[in-house]
């Protein structure tokens, strides 16, 4: 099977072409690495079913260049997060919508993730997919704006995405529980900001895993969207804090009355509809809390530990 992924030299994407190519399918990466990630795919380059080519998804003629000799398509390019989304909305519209929306049109088999940030704030109630959307951002905005299309489209699978965690060929330190690990193992220590603010977690390889399963059962879960998530892990901010803590006893937890964390984000989320087709997580955040443990002491001396690897 012929899979083209854009953005795929990015944290999901390296790590779903390495899945992908080990089960003996196709791969063309679209990817202007924008973020000097290019090492991320150096373990694949040597594989003759990898195609690497070097564009922007705003180049309309070349996304349908490429998209058109696909079976399945993963857009996965995308402005990550809202300072850089709030900064570059004209940017964000056409990268985190606009090339979706076009790669929509060619009618293949199509997986897209979107985020739980679209829940916003989510209430007591556990957010299912039948729950209104309040994105908070321009991030979170125009990832529903996606998703809603391919939906009334009926031309795609839609997963809303936990944060997500663990080790990838392009590691990124900033996520949730990244972060915490690495500021428990850096620093000692965990200041939370409104500790009561919940989220879902999933580890990176799950979500590959979830994008083979819904190639598998596209007819079936076509013009649906799916949370998915780790059913165990949903956590406030102070359990996450205290989980990293098991791993690391030594690790001191300070909850701030003062200040406030920018992203609102609080929710509770149910993966029920997905799992209810046979879909389960594979990894524990216990096994990402060691995977990045490892991944600081070998990036801990190397500058900057958050610039993208």
């Amino acid at each position: 099977m012929k899979f083209f992924i854009t953005g795929g030299a990015g944290y999901l994407g390296s790590t779903l072409c390495r899945q992908l190519l080990s089960n003996g399918h196709k791969v063309t990466v679209l990817d202007n690495l924008m973020y000097g990630q290019a090492t991320s795919l150096f373990p694949v380059a040597g594989d003759d079913n990898f195609e690497y080519v070097h564009g922007d998804v705003r180049d309309t003629k070349l996304l349908t260049r490429l998209g058109s000799k696909a079976d399945v398509i993963i857009p996965l390019a995308c402005l990550v997060g809202a300072p850089l989304c709030n900064n570059n909305p004209l940017d964000a519209k056409a990268i985190n919508t606009d090339h979706v929306i076009e790669l929509s049109k060619l009618g293949k088999k199509l997986i897209y993730p979107t985020t739980n940030s679209g829940y916003g704030v989510g209430g007591e109630d556990e957010c299912d997919e039948e729950s209104p959307l309040n994105p908070l951002s321009v991030y979170g905005t125009t990832k529903v704006e996606a998703e809603s299309h391919l939906l009334i489209n009926n031309s795609g699978v839609c997963f809303r995405l936990a944060t997500v965690f663990g080790a990838s060929p392009r590691q990124r330190l900033d996520l949730l529980v990244n972060d915490f690990v690495v500021k428990a193992k850096r620093d000692g220590c965990l200041v939370l900001f409104e500790q009561h603010f919940r989220r879902n977690y999933i580890h990176v390889k799950d979500v590959c895993n979830a994008f083979v399963f819904a190639v598998d059962n596209y007819s079936k879960m076509v013009g649906e969207t799916y949370n998915v998530g780790l059913s165990s892990a949903n956590l406030t901010k102070r359990e996450l804090a205290e989980k990293v803590k098991e791993h690391l006893p030594s690790t001191v937890i300070i909850s701030s009355e003062i200040g406030e964390d920018p992203d609102k984000r609080d929710y509770l989320v149910s993966n029920k509809k997905l799992e209810s087709l046979g879909w389960y997580p594979l990894y524990t955040l216990d096994d990402g809390i060691k995977e990045i443990c490892k991944v600081y002491d070998m990036v801990k001396g190397s500058g900057d530990i958050y610039r993208n690897y």
